[in-house]
């Protein structure tokens, strides 16, 4: 995945986002709020001119419309997460919690339904720009769990010899459970520690990027080795046996 010298905005501090919906007037709109802000802007009106914009400008922010011709707009969301570490926001008109996962699972940051409030809006990316993926934690020794290595300064994730792909923000949830392995975190304190604590969304994001990773870990939920549920409190990391 790409990652811009000094995290988002590494170019000189200019931070650039790409808009991809197909209202014009829509993109218009939000392409005016974050010039404001300070962003250079970018737009695509379809799926397949929106990922050859993101591997040309290598955007720090996209906000991303979920109904698109031709590429939808998760099928735009999880090629551009293959080599970006953007921050990604779902534009939804619909508000089942079906769509929420699904765009959530392929590697999107947030999501927004339409209609929605610009300003909410740049709310939320703000809010996000204050917690760059770049930078080594605090504890930044490898770490074992049975069969699962987890490397914080690499950001690999091994089970056995087998290399596990994490999107930035599942890789955020696994490093922080695995780096107070006793600690028993309740979903606010994970949102915090992840997500930040200006996130606007609901703690359901959290049971969402701990399905996505125990999956990808082979881990299984009934009977977890690497992450447990810990009733009426959250999660916190197994031993890996």
């Amino acid at each position: 995945m790409s990652t811009k010298a000094g995290g988002p905005g590494g170019d000189q501090g200019v931070l650039h986002a790409l808009v991809v919906d197909d209202e014009p007037a829509l993109v218009k709109v939000m392409t005016a709020y974050l010039e404001r802000e300070g962003f250079q802007v970018a737009s695509a009106l379809d799926g397949e001119a929106a990922i050859k914009l993101a591997r040309e400008i290598d955007p720090d922010v996209v906000i991303l419309d979920v109904m698109l011709p031709g590429i939808d707009g998760i099928e735009v969301c999880r090629q551009i997460r293959g080599f970006s570490s953007a921050y990604i926001v779902l534009l939804t008109a619909r508000s089942e919690d079906t769509d929420k996962i699904v765009g959530l699972s392929t590697g999107a940051d947030d999501y927004v339904t339409k209609p929605f409030s610009t300003g909410e809006l740049m709310a939320r990316i703000r809010a996000m720009l204050r917690r760059p993926r770049t930078g080594a934690p605090a504890d930044s020794a490898q770490r074992s769990f049975g069969a699962l290595t987890i490397d914080p300064v690499a950001r690999e994730v091994r089970v056995g010899d087998e290399d596990i792909e994490l999107t930035p923000r599942e890789f955020a949830v696994l490093e922080a459970l695995s780096g107070s392995p006793r600690v028993a975190f309740t979903r606010e304190q994970l949102i915090e520690r992840v997500w930040g604590a200006d996130w606007f969304g609901d703690d359901h994001v959290v049971d969402v990027h701990v399905a996505n990773v125990r999956s990808k870990l082979k881990d299984d939920p009934g009977e977890p080795r690497y992450i447990k549920t810990i009733r009426g409190v959250g999660y916190r990391m197994g031993t890996g046996e």
